[in-house]
């Protein structure tokens, strides 16, 4: 499954889970690559948007929704300035997260149609899996970073960090639960009727 939902969708959701059902034993496999968790030998996996195998069955766990967004702390806006559009960020500090395979997390924002993917040059390289230190970066002021908006949202809340364009965040679908039509273990038919009674809209 990716790691993104391990942050503060899944760990909420599995603590009312198991309190539930406190026999149920669970393991998760996190990955950053594309891997076909129930061909891999898991019950099932977390996935955002991708396509699935025909018998594979798919529900929402979490938001239906979610936004990519992009902030600094109010210390770097004062020192290096606000951008007013995205062509700006190529002149600015920026914080990049990496995939293991090497790839950048693609900087995508659109506006009223128009959709920019910028591919500034990283001051700082995180891996994906340090997303929270690659956030602290940015709250110590070392420059613009671009990731959920719902990872930065407690930042905005103490003022740690500031939103930048806004306007040109990005929506997309929240993550999905798949899993085979074909056998569910009573454990993952519990889990996934859990899901269904208790993720958020």
């Amino acid at each position: 499954m990716t790691g993104a939902v391990m942050v503060d969708i899944l760990p909420p959701l599995v603590d009312r889970f198991l309190a539930v059902h406190p026999r149920v034993r669970m393991e998760f496999v996190v990955e950053d690559r594309l891997v076909d968790a129930v061909a891999a030998g898991c019950d099932a996996g977390i996935r955002y948007g991708e396509h699935l195998a025909q018998d594979m069955i798919a529900i929402p766990i979490g938001p239906k929704m979610q936004r990519t967004a992009l902030a600094a702390a109010p210390s770097y806006l004062a020192r290096c300035g606000h951008p007013a559009h995205p062509d700006d960020l190529r002149h600015h500090d920026c914080i990049r997260l990496r995939f293991s395979s090497g790839a950048f997390v693609p900087w995508e924002l659109e506006q009223e149609g128009a959709a920019f993917t910028v591919d500034p040059l990283g001051r700082l390289i995180v891996g994906v899996d340090a997303a929270p230190a690659a956030i602290d970066f940015a709250c110590a002021g070392h420059g613009l970073i671009y990731t959920f908006e719902n990872w930065l949202e407690p930042h905005f809340a103490t003022g740690a960090l500031t939103p930048v364009l806004a306007d040109w965040w990005t929506r997309f679908e929240g993550p999905s639960l798949y899993f085979s039509s074909r056998f569910m273990s009573a454990p993952l038919r519990a889990f996934v009727d859990f899901v269904k009674r208790d993720a958020t809209p």
